[in-house]
């Protein structure tokens, strides 16, 4: 980027080079830009700067948000691998239940990422592909028909949920369940009531988007009604 405090540039810049320059600025050289142009009356600065100064400040709306829901995270700093685990998903009728277990990096930023029923399909479908690119690992878990029929539906689920968990490629050191304890693990559990509304690390697995992906592999025979 071209140093945007150069003193000796007293040549009023174009609209269109300073929308270039905004436009390929980072978070960091936006705001530099804003106090740079912040002088210029044309009425194409001043929209521009309009523009991306409201989009700073939605952004750090965003980035205070996304720290709330990172309080649990924070609170279990000390242990290394952070799992974040949910139900996804159960067929209608004679589907199976689905359950997806996540490890995010401590320092991972998804912005927007959030309890799936507050995102549109599209955004959700977004976020699935940032979060998989961006796991440490990520596990999937179902229970056919027949065994919910067998044990019922709760104790299918906790079973989907061991499965997950089972289906990581790094053995997690804490769990963070959305409200549950799951039976017969011995990894330390913290069951956070609302838990993906609170915690980035459950948000990321509630997405129910990653229902889709899986339509052709682990639902190949059920239609899956989203909860």
């Amino acid at each position: 980027m071209t140093n945007v405090n150069n003193p000796m540039d007293q040549t009023p810049k174009k609209i269109a080079q300073i929308k270039l320059e905004f436009m390929q600025a980072s978070k960091e050289e936006i705001l530099v830009l804003l106090e740079k142009y912040d002088g210029d009356e044309r009425s194409g600065a001043v929209t521009i700067c309009n523009q991306y100064r409201n989009k700073a400040q939605m952004l750090q709306k965003e980035l205070e948000r996304l720290a709330k829901m990172k309080i649990y995270e924070q609170k279990y700093n000390d242990y290394e691998y952070i799992c974040g685990i949910d139900e996804v998903g159960r067929g209608p009728f004679a589907g199976p239940v689905i359950a997806a277990a996540v490890i995010l990096p401590k320092d991972c930023e998804i912005l927007y990422i959030n309890d799936s029923k507050q995102l549109s399909e599209k955004k959700r479908e977004e976020l699935y592909d940032e979060i998989i690119s961006k796991a440490i690992a990520y596990g999937i878990g179902s229970v056919p028909p027949n065994q919910i029929d067998e044990i019922n539906i709760l104790q299918a689920t906790y079973e989907a949920m061991r499965k997950a968990i089972g289906n990581l490629k790094v053995r997690p050191d804490i769990l963070l369940n959305d409200a549950v304890t799951i039976p017969g693990v011995d990894i330390k559990q913290v069951p956070i009531i609302k838990g993906d509304a609170k915690s980035v690390s459950i948000a990321a697995m509630d997405l129910r988007s990653i229902l889709k992906p899986l339509s052709n592999t682990v639902l190949p025979q059920f239609i899956v009604e989203l909860l």
